[in-house]
Protein backbone atom coordinates (compact mmCIF):
# COMPACT_ATOMS: atom_id res chain seq x y z
CA UNK A 1 0.00 0.00 0.00
CA UNK A 2 1.10 3.70 -0.82
CA UNK A 3 2.17 6.03 1.51
CA UNK A 4 -1.18 8.11 1.99
CA UNK A 5 1.17 11.51 1.53
CA UNK A 6 1.94 10.26 -1.60
CA UNK A 7 -1.39 9.97 -2.93
CA UNK A 8 -3.57 12.49 -4.56
CA UNK A 9 -6.33 12.05 -2.26
CA UNK A 10 -3.67 13.40 0.64
CA UNK A 11 -3.26 16.27 -1.74
CA UNK A 12 -7.04 17.11 -2.02
CA UNK A 13 -7.55 16.79 1.64
CA UNK A 14 -4.21 18.95 2.69
CA UNK A 15 -5.64 21.86 0.29
CA UNK A 16 -8.98 21.55 0.96
CA UNK A 17 -8.06 21.83 4.90
CA UNK A 18 -5.62 24.45 4.56
CA UNK A 19 -7.95 26.39 2.29
CA UNK A 20 -10.50 26.16 4.90
CA UNK A 21 -8.34 26.94 7.92
CA UNK A 22 -6.98 30.14 5.81
CA UNK A 23 -10.72 31.59 5.38
CA UNK A 24 -11.45 30.62 8.80
CA UNK A 25 -8.94 32.76 10.00
CA UNK A 26 -9.53 35.65 7.67
CA UNK A 27 -13.38 35.68 8.76
CA UNK A 28 -12.71 35.97 12.17
CA UNK A 29 -9.93 38.94 11.48
CA UNK A 30 -12.45 40.65 9.62
CA UNK A 31 -14.71 40.89 12.87
CA UNK A 32 -17.16 37.73 11.61
CA UNK A 33 -18.34 35.67 14.24
CA UNK A 34 -19.45 32.96 11.93
CA UNK A 35 -17.97 29.68 10.46
CA UNK A 36 -16.81 28.72 7.07
CA UNK A 37 -20.02 26.02 7.18
CA UNK A 38 -22.68 28.50 9.03
CA UNK A 39 -21.91 30.66 6.04
CA UNK A 40 -22.03 27.71 3.45
CA UNK A 41 -25.45 26.85 4.98
CA UNK A 42 -26.88 30.27 4.79
CA UNK A 43 -25.78 30.98 1.20
CA UNK A 44 -27.34 27.73 0.12
CA UNK A 45 -31.07 28.16 2.16
CA UNK A 46 -30.38 32.30 0.34
CA UNK A 47 -29.91 30.64 -3.29
CA UNK A 48 -32.50 27.95 -2.56
CA UNK A 49 -35.71 28.89 -0.90
CA UNK A 50 -37.86 26.44 0.63
CA UNK A 51 -35.01 23.81 0.85
CA UNK A 52 -35.60 21.24 2.82
CA UNK A 53 -32.59 20.21 6.02
CA UNK A 54 -31.99 16.91 3.65
CA UNK A 55 -31.24 18.58 0.42
CA UNK A 56 -29.18 21.34 2.85
CA UNK A 57 -26.87 18.30 3.67
CA UNK A 58 -26.35 16.89 0.52
CA UNK A 59 -25.64 20.47 -1.14
CA UNK A 60 -23.50 21.08 2.37
CA UNK A 61 -21.78 17.33 1.99
CA UNK A 62 -22.68 17.07 5.89
CA UNK A 63 -24.39 14.55 7.69
CA UNK A 64 -28.10 15.58 8.60
CA UNK A 65 -27.26 15.94 12.50
CA UNK A 66 -24.42 18.32 11.66
CA UNK A 67 -26.97 20.40 9.37
CA UNK A 68 -29.59 20.14 12.23
CA UNK A 69 -26.86 21.47 14.61
CA UNK A 70 -25.77 24.69 12.70
CA UNK A 71 -29.06 25.54 11.82
CA UNK A 72 -29.83 25.22 15.53
CA UNK A 73 -27.51 27.64 16.43
CA UNK A 74 -28.38 30.28 13.54
CA UNK A 75 -31.93 30.10 14.65
CA UNK A 76 -30.52 30.63 18.63
CA UNK A 77 -28.36 34.10 17.20
CA UNK A 78 -31.69 35.15 15.33
CA UNK A 79 -29.66 34.91 11.91
CA UNK A 80 -32.62 32.23 10.36
CA UNK A 81 -35.93 31.96 10.83
CA UNK A 82 -37.17 28.44 11.34
CA UNK A 83 -41.53 27.95 11.18
CA UNK A 84 -43.13 24.75 10.26
CA UNK A 85 -43.88 23.80 7.03
CA UNK A 86 -48.10 24.51 6.18
CA UNK A 87 -48.61 21.08 4.98
CA UNK A 88 -46.10 19.37 6.75
CA UNK A 89 -45.35 19.27 10.63
CA UNK A 90 -42.24 17.22 10.29
CA UNK A 91 -41.04 19.50 7.87
CA UNK A 92 -39.66 23.53 8.91
CA UNK A 93 -39.29 26.71 6.34
CA UNK A 94 -36.04 28.19 6.94
CA UNK A 95 -35.71 31.79 6.11
CA UNK A 96 -32.72 34.36 6.60
CA UNK A 97 -33.57 37.59 8.77
CA UNK A 98 -32.77 40.83 7.52
CA UNK A 99 -29.29 40.20 10.26
CA UNK A 100 -28.63 37.32 8.23
CA UNK A 101 -28.53 38.85 4.60
CA UNK A 102 -26.12 41.61 6.63
CA UNK A 103 -24.13 39.26 7.10
CA UNK A 104 -23.97 37.58 4.04
CA UNK A 105 -23.23 41.02 2.25
CA UNK A 106 -20.31 41.78 4.44
CA UNK A 107 -19.33 38.61 4.26
CA UNK A 108 -18.85 38.66 0.14
CA UNK A 109 -15.91 40.33 0.31
CA UNK A 110 -14.11 38.98 2.24
CA UNK A 111 -15.10 35.55 0.83
CA UNK A 112 -14.42 36.52 -2.64
CA UNK A 113 -10.85 37.83 -1.28
CA UNK A 114 -10.15 34.63 0.53
CA UNK A 115 -10.91 32.48 -3.16
CA UNK A 116 -8.59 34.58 -5.46
CA UNK A 117 -5.69 34.46 -2.83
CA UNK A 118 -5.83 30.77 -2.57
CA UNK A 119 -6.09 30.47 -6.58
CA UNK A 120 -3.58 33.40 -7.24
CA UNK A 121 -1.51 32.11 -10.07
CA UNK A 122 -3.26 29.83 -11.40
CA UNK A 123 -4.52 30.23 -14.73
CA UNK A 124 -8.28 29.59 -15.77
CA UNK A 125 -7.26 26.50 -18.30
CA UNK A 126 -5.57 25.15 -15.38
CA UNK A 127 -8.38 25.49 -12.88
CA UNK A 128 -10.86 23.89 -15.87
CA UNK A 129 -8.32 21.11 -15.93
CA UNK A 130 -8.49 20.52 -12.28
CA UNK A 131 -12.08 20.79 -12.02
CA UNK A 132 -12.58 18.04 -14.98
CA UNK A 133 -10.35 15.93 -13.27
CA UNK A 134 -11.77 15.96 -10.00
CA UNK A 135 -15.53 15.35 -11.38
CA UNK A 136 -14.02 12.51 -13.43
CA UNK A 137 -12.25 10.98 -9.80
CA UNK A 138 -16.28 11.91 -8.03
CA UNK A 139 -17.70 9.71 -11.54
CA UNK A 140 -14.99 6.94 -10.73
CA UNK A 141 -17.19 6.55 -7.20
CA UNK A 142 -20.10 5.72 -8.05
Amino acid sequence: MANPEQTVFYSIEKAIKSYRQFAQKNLHGSGFDITIDQGLILNIIKDNPGITQQQIAVKAFKDHASVTRIIENLVGRKILHRDFHADDRRRFNLSITDSGLTIIRQMKPVVDANREKAIAGISSGEIDILKNLLQRITDNCF
